[in-house]
Parts: C-alpha cells; structure tokens; sequence
C-alpha cells in the first residue's frame, strides 16, 4: 500500500515542478499520470478517461485551483478512497511553488527590471497558453462533448451573451448547464 503513497507523491512533485501556467495548464500532465501511466509496483492506471473527465468537472465546481483540486480528487481515489492519499498527492503538486516562491521572490524583486528576467518571463507565456491550448483539446473528447455540433452552438451562444449582451458570465455559465443537461 505504501507504494502508491510513493507513486502519489512522486507524479505529483513531477507535476508541481513542470506544470507552469496553473492548474488548466496542468491538466495534461495530470491525466498522463492518472490515466495513461501504470505506476512502479501497480497493475494499472489509477483512473479511466470517463472518471478522469468527472474528476475535472468536480474540480471545476469547488472553489480553489483545480490542478489542487483534481490532485486531491485523484490522490483519495488512487489510494483506495484515502485522505492520506489526499493529503500526499496535494502537498507534493503545492510543494515545488512553495519552494520556488521562497527561494526566487527575493531574487526576482531585486532584478525585476533586468531584461533577462523580462526576456525569461516573455518566453514562457507562450508555453503556458500552449499548455492551456493543450488542456482545452484534452477535454474535447466524446465523454464531455457527444454531439460537437450542440456543444459549439452552446459555446458561441454563451460568447455573445458574455461579450455582446453584457449578461454576467455567472447567470450564463448556469443558462449553459441547464441547456447542456436538457438537450443531452
């Protein structure tokens, strides 16, 4: 048992470490992990693309960061619905930041303004809108979207909502879930 502990906190120290751009740009990595990769000492994933997809969309739904979210999701389920598990896949995924935070913040107020600090920053926000991109064609699979055509339609509809017709994004997010859950 303690080798999914192991496993736990290994994925998601690798995630934390490599997931610039936040929990969106995280999602790729966490479903490589979670989903495709059978982990040392283990005889499978440790969830399938359908508990994936509902794992995102409860994370979605609960306030904070969704990479910490689904990382505490995925954690009670690999580790046979354990709060340990919990525990280990949330401190390894906020571990990296804490400590790049700490170590680098000194660094960066004092040299803020250097052009390559500026020119490090400026590279990697394609990388992180790469990783967003990423995120988004993950979760257009045919668990989320079995009708492509209904679920575009939704989408441009909330758009002109939002943008045009100034309706706030909050009143549009719950029109576009009761539309989604009644023509599906």
């Amino acid at each position: 048992m303690w080798i999914v502990y192991l496993n736990l906190f290994w994925a998601y120290l690798k995630i934390g470490l490599f997931g610039f751009g936040g929990g969106y740009a995280m999602l790729s990595l966490i479903q490589h992990e979670a989903v495709e990769v059978v982990h040392y000492g283990e005889s499978q994933p440790w969830l399938t693309p359908i508990e994936f997809t509902d794992i995102v969309a409860i994370s979605q739904m609960t306030p904070g960061p969704i990479g910490i979210n689904s990382a505490t999701y995925v954690g009670y389920v690999a580790a046979g619905n354990s709060i340990l598990g919990s525990i280990i896949a949330t401190f390894a995924v906020c571990l990296p930041s804490f400590i790049l935070v700490l170590s680098v913040s000194r660094f960066i107020l004092k040299h803020k303004d250097n052009i390559t600090i500026k020119s490090i920053f400026s590279g990697l926000r394609p990388v992180v809108v790469g990783l967003i991109a990423s995120a988004a064609l993950l979760l257009m699979n045919k668990e989320n979207f079995p009708d492509y055509t209904i679920s575009i339609g939704i989408a441009v509809i909330s758009f002109v909502l939002v943008h045009y017709a100034k309706i706030h994004p909050i009143l549009v997010i719950v029109l576009a879930g009761i539309s989604g859950y009644a023509l599906y």
